[in-house]
């Protein structure tokens, strides 16, 4: 159990989860998880974390794309983001990367979802921990994250 898990479940959240055995050899977790468990990339969704030196703010897009920073700072209202330290990252998430999970994070970030994703039925993201997937519509995650929807990705 994670604290994703634990989050969704205490939601009252429709969500599956699926697992596979990760390989430290990985090079891109979230492709790991296509290629084990069959899924469409555009269907499975990384957890990134940015900061504009003042705040710290996930952005939740598809494996098969990058994130735009200039676009997350646009969503944000910020002016500029980068990429946060993972040492923060790991700190304030709770999660180690590789495994962040944008659900039950020890502290709330603000979040931004890719718009792509309202257009699939469900999608993926990570349960909590490298090899652990958990599958939810795009509104339910948004619910849990209280997360808005903006096209962040190129």
């Amino acid at each position: 159990m994670t604290p994703a898990i634990d989050a969704a479940k205490s939601a009252g959240i429709d969500f599956q989860i699926r697992e596979y055995q990760h390989s430290p050899n990985a090079e891109s977790f979230g492709l790991e998880a296509v290629q084990k468990l069959g899924l469409h990339p555009e269907q499975v969704f990384k957890t990134l974390v940015v900061t504009d030196d003042k705040s710290l703010f996930v952005g939740i897009i598809p494996v098969s794309s990058q994130l735009n920073l200039k676009l997350m700072a646009q969503a944000l209202g910020v002016k500029k983001v980068r990429m946060a330290e993972k040492r923060k990252v790991e700190t304030v998430t709770g999660y180690l990367v590789g495994g962040v999970s944008p659900i039950g994070q020890k502290k709330r970030l603000r979040t931004m979802i890719d718009a792509s994703a309202e257009g699939f039925k469900t999608m993926h993201v990570s349960a909590g921990k490298r090899g652990l997937e958990m599958e939810l519509s795009a509104s339910s995650l948004q619910r849990l994250t209280d997360a808005k929807f903006a096209i962040i990705t190129t």
